[in-house]
């Protein structure tokens, strides 16, 4: 249900975002505030949230998200303008972050075996088609009767709902050796993403060789040197770049910054361009995205499967050109492509991202000591998240950049740069999955397991 809501509120804003753009007349930098606000706040604050339900108790900080999801989901709903609207959104994504590292590290625990774990993560990642396929065709009714800010509403018996079952069903549950708090590593994530994401979404706006702009590149470069100085210096950094030492944990991360920004730039694109240029209502544009939905629903686990059986090698190969051609397939997109290639084009970005979010999590976490397990599955988390942050802002900025016109008229011409963008994501994550899959791979995620387990384990008496 955590997912759900989270991914669904993702799906549905995005469906709106011509809706809002009509009402609260917000540029095209505006409309991707709306959807990164969220996604940014909810990747800088992951890891930090699974080490606080470690240290603070995993129910109390998963009914905590849950409340904050569910009252900022109310205040998106009265907001007055689009400043409001944004601000809101942040409020959200501090409940979200809250929700799906604890929901995970309970995954991850409960399912020892790794072919049973694999199929769980597979189970768990077919919960973002579920949303995937409720968000457009809810958010088109919605829409439809009651207007935008019907979107946020369903969250709010979704959120009161899941917090009675989490007292109901789930037991508190605190780590017996809770990671000490990292605010400097905190804070060094939140500049590095938030300047960076800034920078990339303004930049149309301020001229990228603007003072502004280069001092946000700057900073984010700074923030992200001081991380590579300071985290391998604390005793429980926020990040542990002993990680990366793991072929398959660095692929995961790369795969799942690809594979989600090429999520969150196809819907961002697919959205403008089904209501704007084509003039479809919010529902119609909803239903002509549940093929993607229903195909990512039926891979991911089958994903899990593959994975259990197998490894993640060949979902990913296979995820890599499906999401490869997917965005190639709309690179010559106008207004008058034959509906029949919306469709294929869809079911093959579907089948890609269907195949390759099971594979990132598993990936990221095997391998890796049970204790270190939830960490991984965090940071693995956080880059699905600044993934599709960055790519709603790199794809966006991408559009705005050739705009020659309104919006409507000059759309077509200008998303080709951005559909160029989507492919060269699937490529990522192709080139990614076959130089971290095989052998070799799988030896230095062994060395790094062992480095990991000696470095922590405790020296012996006498």
């Amino acid at each position: 249900m955590s997912l759900v809501i989270v991914g669904l509120d993702n799906t549905i804003v995005n469906v709106a975002l011509p809706a809002i753009q009509r009402e609260l007349h917000a540029p095209v930098s505006g409309l991707q505030w709306v959807i990164d606000a969220f996604i940014l706040v909810l990747a800088t604050f992951l890891v930090l949230a699974g080490s606080v339900g470690d240290r603070m108790g995993r129910r109390r900080t998963f009914q905590t998200g849950l409340a904050i999801f569910t009252v900022g989901s109310l205040l998106c709903s009265l907001a007055p303008s689009l400043g409001w609207l944004v601000a809101f959104r942040v409020v959200q994504g501090i409940g979200g972050s809250m929700l799906n590292p604890v929901a995970m590290s309970i995954i991850v625990n409960t399912f020892t075996d790794r072919t049973e774990r694999a199929r769980a993560i597979g189970i768990w990642g077919a919960a973002i088609g579920v949303s995937l396929a409720l968000g457009p065709v809810v958010g088109g009714l919605l829409i439809a009767s009651v207007g935008w800010r019907g979107i946020f509403w369903v969250n709010i018996p979704v959120g009161v709902a899941a917090i009675v079952l989490t007292a109901v069903f789930v037991p508190e549950s605190i780590a017996p050796h809770p990671r000490r708090p990292d605010p400097a590593g905190q804070l060094l994530v939140i500049i590095m993403l938030a300047s960076v994401v800034y920078g990339i979404i303004e930049g149309p706006r301020l001229g990228w060789s603007s003072a502004e702009i280069i001092g946000c590149f700057a900073l984010s470069a700074a923030a992200l040197a001081g991380l590579i100085w300071c985290e391998p210096r604390r005793e429980e950094p926020l990040l542990d770049l002993r990680f990366f030492r793991s072929a398959p944990f660095s692929g995961a991360t790369l795969i799942a910054i690809g594979s989600f920004a090429a999520l969150g730039g196809f819907l961002f694109l697919n959205t403008l361009y089904l209501q704007d240029v084509r003039g479809y209502t919010a529902l119609h544009a909803g239903l002509f995205t549940l093929p993607l939905a229903a195909v990512t629903v039926f891979f991911s686990p089958l994903s899990g499967r593959i994975i259990g059986r197998r490894g993640p090698r060949l979902p990913l190969l296979v995820a890599g050109v499906c999401l490869t051609a997917a965005g190639a397939m709309l690179t010559g997109l106008t207004a008058g492509t034959p509906v029949g290639l919306l469709v294929a084009s869809y079911v093959i970005f579907g089948a890609g991202f269907g195949l390759v979010n099971p594979s990132i999590t598993n990936t990221a976490v095997s391998g890796m000591p049970r204790a270190q397990a939830g960490v991984a599955a965090a940071i693995a988390s956080t880059s699905k998240q600044a993934g599709q942050s960055l790519g709603v802002a790199v794809v966006g900025s991408a559009l705005t950049s050739t705009l020659t016109g309104p919006l409507r008229s000059s759309f077509v011409s200008a998303s080709h740069a951005g559909w160029w963008i989507i492919s060269g994501c699937g490529l990522l994550v192709l080139a990614a999955g076959i130089l971290t899959s095989g052998r070799w791979a799988r030896q230095t995620a062994a060395r790094t397991a062992g480095r990991l387990m000696s470095e922590e384990a405790p020296l012996p008496v006498g």
